[in-house]
């Protein structure tokens, strides 16, 4: 008699999103091709390249929000996207609060708004009109309106354009303290180097097709992010490891050779 024995190993959890084989094509052009990519819970996704790279489409396509021409995405069922837009425009003339901003996106109480605007570090009065906040404070409520759904995944598509140094890093130091807090995968589009490698777990370099991938130490030595990017990208992209081992383009830690002494 076979008996059939279970694996003992640890399985890793479905991703919340994955791709696999996916094109995209727009206008009779190929935007996207060969798009392997997946994101689970907890984790932080960045999506970096240039200008025109496909970032926003391959953004839109995983919500289903793009058909792709080819290949396949799952989606985890039931799964809950709280999604921040690269666009949003509200026009000026439209008197329209904060507080008014976010009910319109489903029933909500101000309660629970309150807690949202300070779990997001907006501190300006909600009573105040949308079109009179600062470029940070706005992608602040825009975070808050994503956590209306709450969300197994935040799609975030430039979350700090028209915000400053200052508030660039301070949104992405929000952006980590949600999805630990909250469990959720971040699947996150910046152009901003320097920040986004040391706030994300996985960087995805696209130019119309997947470059490389992997720790954001490790792609930045890697050749095709330095020939997008130039040598200098290198030095000022990754935050500064204090401790004595690398990573690998997969994450896993490689020890260094110890010298002799």
């Amino acid at each position: 008699m076979t008996i059939a024995h279970r694996d003992t190993e640890p399985r890793p959890a479905d991703p919340l999103v994955a791709a696999s084989g996916l094109a995209v094509r727009l206008g009779g052009r190929t935007v996207l091709s060969g798009i392997d990519i997946a994101v689970q819970g907890g984790e932080v996704v960045t999506l970096i390249g240039p200008n025109g790279a496909g970032k926003s489409t391959l953004v839109r396509a995983l919500l289903g929000l793009v058909r792709p021409s080819a290949g396949r995405v799952i989606r985890r069922p039931g799964l809950s996207v709280g999604y921040l837009p690269q666009d949003l425009n509200i026009d000026p003339t439209l008197p329209m609060t904060v507080l008014r901003f976010l009910r319109l996106w489903g029933p909500t109480d101000d309660e629970r708004i309150a807690a949202l605007l300070e779990e997001v570090g907006f501190g300006a009065d909600p009573a105040r009109p949308i079109q009179d906040l600062s470029g940070g404070e706005t992608q602040r409520v825009l975070l808050a309106r994503a956590l209306l759904r709450e969300p197994d995944l935040l799609a975030l598509d430039e979350p700090n354009q028209g915000v400053d140094l200052t508030g660039q890093a301070e949104t992405f130091q929000v952006i980590d303290r949600l999805r630990r807090r909250r469990g959720c995968g971040v699947l996150l589009v910046s152009h901003d180097l320097s920040l986004v490698m040391a706030r994300t777990d996985r960087v995805v370099c696209l130019n119309g097709h997947v470059c490389c991938e992997g720790h954001p130490e490790a792609v930045s030595r890697h050749p095709e992010y330095l020939s997008l990017f130039g040598p200098a990208a290198s030095s000022m992209a990754v935050y500064q490891h204090h401790h004595d081992h690398a990573h690998d383009l997969h994450g896993e830690v490689v020890e260094r050779d110890t010298p002799a002494g």
